[in-house]
């Protein structure tokens, strides 16, 4: 449209209505194994067209395995190479399984969004007691000198254990960041472990041991 694509907004704070040269809609994705005949191969695959397979990536099929996207979400290319790691190690006869606690994700926006383990909706919904954390990067004298203070960092703790359970991150390098949240979620970390933890200084990392003291005792 030579004139632009007028969009509104809905939500707490919407800005408003702004005017785009282009609109990117995407409605979802859907595995692409119909055509491949895996039935004849004695592959199953279920009502939505992923493929069937056990806790070791073992299909209905003997000598048959399938890892990635194929098989269902999440669909991260970090989580189908991990996947295949595990498979390739468990053929060698190593003694593996995949079972992480928490896989990242990183929307590549501008702010980038990133997270990992419960979001403050899971949470609500498994109906457990938690306290969230926020630290605004206003508050960082990085994100100042980058000009960038319209970043935050979330954390997510059980209230009685105040062990992390889920951390989001938006904001420029917020795909770096949210390992360290990966790593504190697998290790079981407490509040305490990661407002005691040596962060540099000025970096944008410091927001996520500055939220975790807000709870920390």
């Amino acid at each position: 449209v030579k004139s632009g694509i007028e969009v509104g907004f809905e939500g707490k704070n919407k800005p408003k209505s702004t005017k785009f040269d282009k609109v990117l809609v995407c409605v979802g994705r859907h595995p692409n194994s119909r055509d491949l005949s895996l039935e004849k191969a004695g592959v199953a695959i279920d009502e939505r067209g992923f493929i069937k397979v056990d806790a070791g990536f073992k299909t209905t099929a003997p000598k048959i395995y399938a890892i990635g996207d194929v098989i269902g979400n999440p669909m991260l290319a970090h989580k189908a190479m991990h996947e295949g790691t595990v498979l390739a190690d468990s053929l060698a006869g190593k003694d593996v399984v995949f079972e992480p606690r928490a896989i990242p994700a990183v929307v590549f926006t501008d702010p980038v969004i990133a997270w990992a383990g419960l979001t403050e909706a899971e949470a609500k919904e498994k109906k457990l007691d938690f306290v969230i954390r926020k630290m605004p990067w206003s508050a960082s004298g990085r994100a100042v000198a980058l000009g960038r203070t319209d970043g935050v960092t979330k954390l997510i703790f059980d209230k009685a254990t105040q062990r992390l359970l889920g951390i989001g991150i938006t904001g420029p390098h917020a795909g770096e960041m949210i390992s360290e949240g990966v790593l504190a979620l697998e290790m079981g970390a407490v509040a305490y472990d990661l407002a005691t933890m040596i962060h540099p200084h000025p970096t944008l990392s410091e927001t996520i041991g500055d939220a975790a003291g807000m709870s920390a005792d």
